[in-house]
């Protein structure tokens, strides 16, 4: 008597639903589990907050004074309020190192496979985890704002275009964490995603608006400067916080004229490529 053998087909892993409410609820479920990780390593958010607090202490009392602000002379005083929006955006975007090596972190560990097991959509991964880095973001800039108040800083236009200009630098602090996780995604280990992260942030912050006027640099990084999307969210905060001199001389360029429109763009222009780019990463790594 002959018996037919079987082979049963191959498991595959689970999937789960689809559509936004599964991605939306997948990604709550994943940026909990990393708010969780964040409180129980509170150090973390201390080491995070202690470099931005040393900028406004270093930057308002070392360069204060020392720095020609068009319209308003040297005033150490106006040269902080000027300062202010451009501490609060490279804050926001130095985000992207840490989330950049939170994500390579995972990648390293396996991670990755365990999620794969589980009935969930790809991309909820890394939307989870820059949303945790975004409420990380919000704390730090809440920390970042009571020191500032402290060394003379004020928002002078009232709350709502106060509460514009942090939204704004949120933004531009999420789109930004979707750079990180594009580069967390593309190295072997957290150092490098570290590095990686941090080696092309001096530039973009250092040729900008945020710590010396644009009428202070060379034609050619002037011109660098004025288009920077890192230069339109610090000139759209300084607008919304009423921190500009009034015979401040604003430059010709389109994101200087229009500087809150162009930090919506640039900001909604950046999460649209580097997400795709980081999910299509993410997957391919996860196949």
């Amino acid at each position: 008597m002959s018996t037919t053998a079987r082979t049963a087909p191959p498991s595959a892993a689970p999937t789960g639903r689809g559509g936004p409410a599964q991605s939306v609820t997948d990604s709550l479920v994943i940026a909990k589990r990393n708010l969780i990780r964040l409180v129980r390593i509170p150090e973390a958010v201390i080491f995070a907050l202690i470099q931005p607090i040393m900028f406004v202490v270093l930057f308002s009392y070392v360069f204060g004074g020392s720095i020609t602000i068009p319209g308003s002379g040297t005033s150490a005083q106006d040269y902080r309020e000027f300062l202010m929006s451009g501490i609060f955006a490279q804050t926001v975007t130095f985000a992207t190192a840490s989330s950049g090596a939170g994500i390579a972190e995972d990648m390293h560990k396996g991670l990755v496979d365990r999620f794969r097991s589980l009935p969930m959509t790809r991309g909820a991964v890394l939307t989870g985890r820059t949303l945790a880095d975004l409420v990380q973001t919000a704390l730090t800039l809440v920390v970042l704002a009571a020191v500032a108040a402290v060394v003379g800083w004020r928002a002078h236009d009232g709350l709502l275009d106060a509460l514009a200009g942090f939204g704004l630098l949120m933004l531009l602090g999420y789109a930004f964490t979707w750079i990180g996780a594009l580069i967390g995604l593309s190295v072997r280990t957290p150092e490098a995603a570290t590095s990686g992260g941090l080696v092309w942030l001096f530039p973009l912050t250092f040729i900008s608006v945020a710590f010396v006027p644009s009428q202070n640099m060379p034609a050619f990084l002037q011109h660098l400067a004025e288009w920077n999307p890192f230069s339109a969210t610090v000139v759209a905060g300084r607008d919304l916080f009423g921190n500009l001199p009034p015979g401040y001389p604003v430059p010709d360029a389109w994101p200087m004229q229009h500087p809150v429109w162009a930090s919506l763009i640039w900001s909604v222009v950046i999460i649209a490529v580097f997400r795709t780019l980081a999910v299509r990463k993410y997957r391919r790594a996860a196949s």
